[in-house]
């Protein structure tokens, strides 16, 4: 993972993070609220020996004093110390007890015992360090042997009385709530980076790119009422998402296909757009002036026609079987250079007529009389008939569902195309967020001048004119000044059509 892809992570799972660091901070601040404090007091020892006052003596006497300054530090926690000071404090404790709060140290090369006491109230840790540093410098010298005159040759004398703590050492609320807040930051960082790892969705151009390897020529603005207005283009042609498919249309002239303009738009499953997406992608070919056929290549569920409004009863599988000729049914639609083949009826073999003679030589027709030939295919993992139909074509376009998709359904559907020997032209992004970590607008460039002041216009004709709605199924006049039927197809249109299919 490269910086930005941590940082688009970090800003995916930014809520995570959020909860599970107010989530570490509120454990540690309920952690120290239920803590006892307890309070912290020092007495400090100096050993002393009792030697002549000669040069030699005195280094003898400290070397001494070194020596054994270890042993008394040792000795502070034991009995023999402690129990004088239970009775003395009158502590309802034992001295294994008591022990444990006492804790003794002495600094190298240094004769001082210090003696650390540790209670829950402030002035009874600073009594029992008193009295465990008197009751050391009691018994220290009881065990040393007595020096030729009777007197002990060690003596211990307190040079710093401890004092009761105005703070408590335990619980420390800033470290702890410094370390709940680190530990929960760290763990919701973890969490999410872990999350990252283990998506398995396709949610970038580069997470299909990876995959396919093959260019991303396009991303379609992903859009709430997409189900209400799937034709985009004819419904508000100025939105963000018709933006993306005239963006799609440009990139689309850039891909070198060795001279061949069909084109097969499958997906990986269904549901991914990819139907929408071929309509749209023609009706913007069609607008730049582009001669388009659009073929209803999915002989399983067909929706060209239901989406378009004209009549799919009769269509490709007429054509396959020779039933019917396709100038004969090739429709044109919506007042463009756009003519439509629906699929027809549903036939038993989808596979076997796609991939049949007759299909080759009707695509070769095509793109003889178009400029841009598109079918629209099943998805590849459940049935063959699109990689079937690639073979035949210029290449596949590949719907990629943003954020659906999952890396092994891409992986197999481009399996699919490559063991039949088909080229996977580029790859399509569909329902791309607009907003949020995922959103890459900015990168294909869409989006640009449509959040400042937008608002549904209004179609307008040539010389600036607002005009009447197509498509009436009344049979009203049309934008174009001529009587239309159900399908937005003037009779102007139909005359165009009836031309082009007596050229082709």
């Amino acid at each position: 993972m490269e910086l930005n892809d941590y940082v688009r992570t970090l800003r995916k799972n930014w809520l995570v993070i959020v909860v599970l660091t107010f989530l570490g901070l509120g454990v540690a601040t309920g952690y120290t609220l239920t803590r006892t404090p307890t309070y912290e007091s020092e007495s400090t020892v100096f050993v002393s020996t009792q030697v002549g006052s000669t040069a030699a003596e005195l280094q003898q006497g400290s070397s001494f004093t070194q020596a054994r300054i270890n042993t008394y530090v040792g000795l502070v926690t034991t009995p023999v110390v402690l129990d004088p000071v239970i009775s003395t404090l009158r502590l309802n404790s034992t001295a294994a007890t008591l022990g444990g709060s006492i804790a003794a140290s002495a600094g190298q090369n240094s004769t001082l015992i210090t003696v650390t006491a540790t209670d829950t109230n402030a002035v009874r840790a600073a009594d029992i360090a008193n009295a465990v540093a008197a009751s050391l410098s009691s018994v220290v010298p009881q065990l040393e042997p007595e020096a030729d005159d009777g007197s002990s040759p060690v003596r211990l004398s307190r040079v710093r009385d401890a004092e009761p703590a105005t703070q408590p050492v335990s619980p420390n609320v800033t470290i702890n709530l410094l370390l709940g807040t680190m530990v929960g930051l760290l763990l919701g960082v973890g969490i999410a980076i872990l999350r990252t790892r283990l998506d398995t969705k396709v949610r970038t151009p580069r997470d299909a790119e990876a995959i396919t390897s093959a260019p991303g020529i396009g991303a379609i603005a992903f859009d709430v009422r997409a189900k209400e207005r799937p034709l985009i283009l004819h419904a508000d042609p100025l939105s963000p998402r018709a933006e993306s498919f005239r963006a799609l249309r440009t990139n689309l002239q850039f891909l070198d296909m060795g001279g061949r303009s069909s084109f097969v738009v499958t997906s990986s499953v269904q549901s991914e757009g990819k139907s929408t997406t071929t309509i749209n992608l023609a009706i913007a070919l069609a607008d730049a002036g582009k001669r388009v056929a659009l073929l209803d290549t999915d002989l399983r569920k067909p929706k060209v026609a239901e989406y378009l409004g004209i009549e799919g009863g009769v269509g490709l599988t007429d054509v396959l079987i020779g039933r019917a000729d396709v100038r004969d049914v090739m429709q044109p639609w919506g007042g463009r250079s756009l003519y439509v083949l629906p699929a027809g009826k549903i036939p038993p073999n989808p596979s076997e007529l796609l991939g049949s003679h007759h299909m080759g030589a009707l695509l070769e027709s095509l793109e003889n009389a178009f400029d841009v030939v598109l079918c629209d295919a099943p998805p590849l993992l459940p049935v063959t008939d699109a990689a079937i139909l690639a073979r035949v074509t210029s290449g596949a376009l590949m719907v990629v569902a943003a954020g659906r998709t999952t890396r092994h359904q891409l992986t197999g559907a481009t399996e699919a195309l490559t063991t039949v020997g088909a080229k996977l032209a580029g790859f399509i992004m569909s329902m791309v967020p607009t907003r949020g970590p995922d959103s890459y607008y900015a990168a294909y460039g869409y989006g640009y001048g449509y959040g400042y002041g937008y608002r549904e216009a209004p179609a307008k004709g040539r010389f600036g004119r607002r005009e009447p709605r197509v498509a009436r199924p009344d049979g009203a006049a049309g934008a174009n000044g001529g009587r239309e039927d159900s399908t937005g197809t003037s009779a102007a249109s139909r005359r165009t059509a009836r031309s082009v299919r007596r050229e082709a």
